[in-house]
C-alpha cells in the first residue's frame, strides 16, 4: 500500500514527515528507491535543521542523486497538496458564505488530491537537474551500522572484535559493538563505526582491509545494516 504525505510545504506537512523518518533512512525498504525522489523533488528547498530527521534524509538523498543516481522502484508513494480533512473540521460545519463560495469552485477542485501532468514533469525536472548538477558539497560524515560474520562457531569473538578494530585509517572512528547469536552456536558481530565520506569508502574498507589477511582469519564476510548520512 503506498505511503501519503500531505503539504510538505507547510510546518505540519514536514512534522508528519519528520516523525515517519524518525525510525528509517528511506521512505520505503532498506535502500535509496523511486519514492524517496518523489518526496525529494516534493520539497522546494532543504529543510530547516529544526525537522532533524528529515533534514539527515534529505542530505543523503540529495548526495546519492549527485554521486549515482536512484534505480530502485520502491513501494509507490504519494505526495499530496493538503491534508485529508479532519473530525475537527467536521464537527465545525462553514459558514453560509464560504459553502457558497467552496459551490462556485467544485468544478475546479480536485477531491482526491491527485498529481497533475505538470507537477509530475515539473518534479521530475527538478530531479533531473539535481542529478545532473556537479557542483561539489563540503564533504559530510556518515554513520554505519555492520554485520561482521565469523567462519564459524569455534571462532573467537575477542580476537575477531581486536582484528577489526585494529584497521586504523584517516576518517574512520570505530563505536560500540554487540555480540547477536545466529543460530547453531554462532554469534555475529554488529559495530557501529563513523566515516568521512571523502576518505573513507565502506566497500574499500571492507574489501580491502577487514576480509584480507590476517584480519580473514577470524572475519568470513561483512555486511552493511545502516548506512546514514549525519
Amino acid at each position: 500500500m503506498a505511503v501519503t504525505f500531505y503539504d510538505l510545504t507547510s510546518a505540519a506537512g514536514l512534522k508528519k514527515l519528520d516523525d515517519f523518518l524518525l525510525s528509517r533512512s528511506y521512505i520505503s525498504g532498506y535502500q535509496a528507491s523511486k519514492d524517496d525522489l518523489t518526496v525529494y523533488s516534493a520539497l522546494s528547498s532543504a529543510p530547516s535543521a529544526e525537522y532533524v530527521n528529515v533534514s539527515r534524509w534529505y542530505t543523503h538523498i540529495d548526495a546519492l542523486l549527485r554521486i549515482s543516481g536512484v534505480e530502485s522502484e520502491g513501494c509507490g508513494v504519494v505526495v499530496k497538496g493538503a491534508a485529508p480533512i479532519t473530525e475537527e473540521a467536521i464537527a465545525t460545519p462553514p459558514s453560509t458564505e464560504t459553502k457558497a463560495a467552496e459551490d462556485d469552485d467544485d468544478d475546479d477542485v480536485d477531491l482526491f488530491g491527485e498529481e497533475t501532468e505538470e507537477e509530475k514533469k515539473a518534479a521530475e525536472e527538478r530531479a533531473a537537474a539535481v542529478k545532473a548538477s556537479t557542483k561539489k558539497k563540503e564533504s559530510g560524515k556518515s554513520s554505519v551500522l555492520m554485520d561482521v560474520k565469523p567462519w564459524d562457531d569455534e571462532t573467537d569473538m575477542k580476537k575477531l572484535e581486536e582484528a577489526v578494530r585494529s584497521v586504523q585509517m584517516e576518517g574512520l572512528l570505530w563505536g560500540a559493538s554487540k555480540l547477536v547469536p545466529v543460530g547453531y552456536g554462532i554469534k555475529k558481530m554488529t559495530i557501529m563505526l563513523t566515516i568521512v565520506d571523502d576518505l573513507v569508502s565502506v566497500d574499500t574498507l571492507i574489501e580491502e582491509r577487514l576480509t584480507v589477511e590476517p584480519i580473514n582469519e577470524y572475519v568470513q564476510s561483512c555486511d552493511i545494516v545502516a548506512f546514514n548520512k549525519i
